[in-house]
C-alpha cells in the first residue's frame, strides 16, 4: 500500500464560507499515482468541516440557513465565558463533521453523478488548513 498526503492552506474572506475542493483533492490525487484505494480529506481545525454533497448556489445557502437554525450565533454559549465568541462554530462543525473518506477507482473519485467535496468553514478570516491523504495501489 503507498500513502501520499498534502495539504491544503485555505484563508476565507469571511466568518462563515463554504469552498468547493474536488478540483484541488483531483490534482492531489492525480500527483499520488495512486489508481485503486481511498482519499481522506479532513480539516485540522474543531472550527470547520468536510463534506460531500452537490456544487449547487441555492443548496449551499439552505445548508447554511439550515446550520444557523440549529447553531445560531449567540452570545450567550458557555463557551463565551472562556474569553471566544465562537460556540455556535464549534456546535456547526460537529454537526457537518471534520472529515470525508471518498473511494478512488482507477484513478478518479469514484462518486455519484453530482457528489462533491467542500470545507465549510464556521470561523474563518485567518489560515486553515486541511490534510488530504491518497491511500491504496
Amino acid at each position: 500500500m503507498k500513502f501520499h498526503t498534502e495539504y491544503l492552506t485555505l484563508h476565507t474572506k469571511s466568518r462563515h464560507a463554504y469552498v468547493h475542493l474536488t478540483p484541488q483533492v483531483e490534482t492531489i490525487l492525480k500527483k499520488s499515482g495512486i489508481k485503486d484505494g481511498m482519499i481522506l480529506v479532513s480539516a485540522m481545525h474543531i472550527t470547520a468541516g468536510v463534506y460531500v454533497n452537490d456544487n449547487e448556489s441555492g443548496l449551499i445557502e439552505d445548508i447554511e440557513q439550515w446550520l444557523e437554525k440549529l447553531a445560531p450565533a449567540n452570545p450567550n454559549y458557555q463557551h463565551h465565558q472562556t474569553g471566544e465568541d465562537n460556540g455556535d462554530a464549534h456546535l456547526k462543525s460537529m454537526i457537518v463533521h471534520h472529515q470525508v473518506i471518498v473511494p478512488v477507482t482507477s484513478g478518479k473519485l469514484d462518486f455519484g453523478p453530482w457528489q462533491r467535496i467542500f470545507y465549510a468553514e464556521f470561523d474563518g478570516q485567518r489560515d486553515k488548513r486541511v490534510i488530504v491523504k491518497v491511500m491504496g495501489e
